[in-house]
């Protein structure tokens, strides 16, 4: 195997071509990568055939062209990306120039053909090396170790509301601290009971106009309103960490909603990394529900789903109370994973499809 040699950072932190600024960058930057991936692919093929070039590429990261050109030179060409769910827009222009896109989002394949590419279904997975179970002291009851955004913190908030043990880590977490908050809501308080024309005046020259209740200071959204006890708030945990954390927790949350979909009012729900990565660890997970899971679990023996936010917190009253059923799925879904869900496992499965191995 032999690695692209390019200190790719700032390429993928510029990928959205409607953004002007990055659009200067990309079309800079294009160019200069797709040379430089080329030089290196015909030196290599040069001193020993290459039979596969595989990337995580988006549109920002490499012309069309340039993977025209590595096929020409009788390479195939395999590219996987992992946000098709709500991003497709952003591999849209190069995965027709490869020969297989690898796609787990299952209902985008339709999309992938519509756009003249050859998608492969390929689910993610987890690595049995990284994501394994340590022998620690089950501390906490619930966990959930991820970001901050979407519906997570309102059912977080529902959770404790019905008097579940819940610890969350991850980032963004800390703006829900009730301490945060009220130090904002003082704040607030004291901008809209300015009344003088001191204050007046200020408030017109940092841009918010007094006259008027229409003009006032907005009220707060739903999300903000979301106040969380600082004490079940953690920060964000490293890959070791996070692993052990899913030993050290009772039951092990997930959630299915894609980033901001729930906020557009059209819900994605998406099978994630976390889906293998709890229980390839040997952690007891519990996560919405969605038919694509039954293709990889069964469910109530090796992982448990929950269908809202109220059969939740009945599920999770109860598998607190039933240990022995808990462990039961907990060391199922283990085996599972084990058997079927590793990378090892979906690569040799593309790779079969794609006519490059033979079982």
């Amino acid at each position: 195997m032999i690695e692209f040699q390019y200190e790719l950072r700032e390429t993928f932190q510029n990928l959205d071509i409607s953004d002007p600024k990055q659009r200067s960058f990309i079309s800079r930057n294009r160019p200069k990568v797709s040379k430089e991936l080329l030089r290196q692919i015909k030196a290599a093929h040069k001193e020993k055939p290459v039979d596969l070039f595989f990337s995580y590429f988006y549109d920002a990261c490499v012309m069309p062209e340039a993977i025209d050109e590595i096929k020409a030179m009788g390479i195939k060409t395999v590219n996987w990306y992992c946000n098709g769910s709500y991003q497709l827009h952003l591999v849209s222009d190069i995965s027709p120039h490869y020969d297989w896109c690898l796609v787990p989002e299952k209902f985008r394949i339709k999309d992938y053909l519509k756009i003249g590419a050859n998608p492969i279904y390929c689910q993610e997975a987890a690595n049995p090396k990284i994501y394994k179970p340590y022998d620690l002291p089950v501390e906490f009851d619930v966990t959930f170790v991820g970001q901050a955004y979407g519906d997570r913190p309102a059912i977080i908030k529902h959770l404790l509301d019905n008097e579940i043990n819940v610890r969350v880590w991850g980032w963004g977490w800390d703006k829900y601290s009730s301490e945060a908050k009220a130090k904002k809501d003082s704040l607030l308080h004291n901008l809209r009971g300015c009344t003088s024309r001191v204050c007046k005046k200020f408030l017109k020259t940092a841009g918010w106009k007094v006259e008027g209740t229409e003009n006032q200071i907005p009220a707060e959204n739903k999300e903000s309103s979301i106040a969380l006890p600082a004490s079940m708030l953690g920060g964000v945990l490293t890959d070791e960490q996070m692993v052990k954390m899913f030993s050290r927790s009772k039951i092990n949350l997930g959630f299915s909603t894609c980033w901001g979909t729930d906020e557009i009012g059209n819900r994605i729900l998406q099978v994630r990394l976390r889906d293998f990565e709890i229980p390839m660890s040997c952690g007891f997970y519990m996560v919405e529900y969605m038919e694509e899971l039954e293709e990889f679990f069964e469910i109530g023996k090796e992982i448990v789903c929950y269908t809202d936010k109220e059969d939740m917190v009945n599920k999770i009253k109860y598998y607190l109370k039933h240990d022995d059923e808990r462990e039961k799925i907990r060391q199922a879904g283990y085996k599972r994973c084990l058997q079927d869900h590793t990378w090892h496992k979906r690569f040799e499965m593309a790779f079969h499809e794609m006519g490059i191995i033979t079982w």
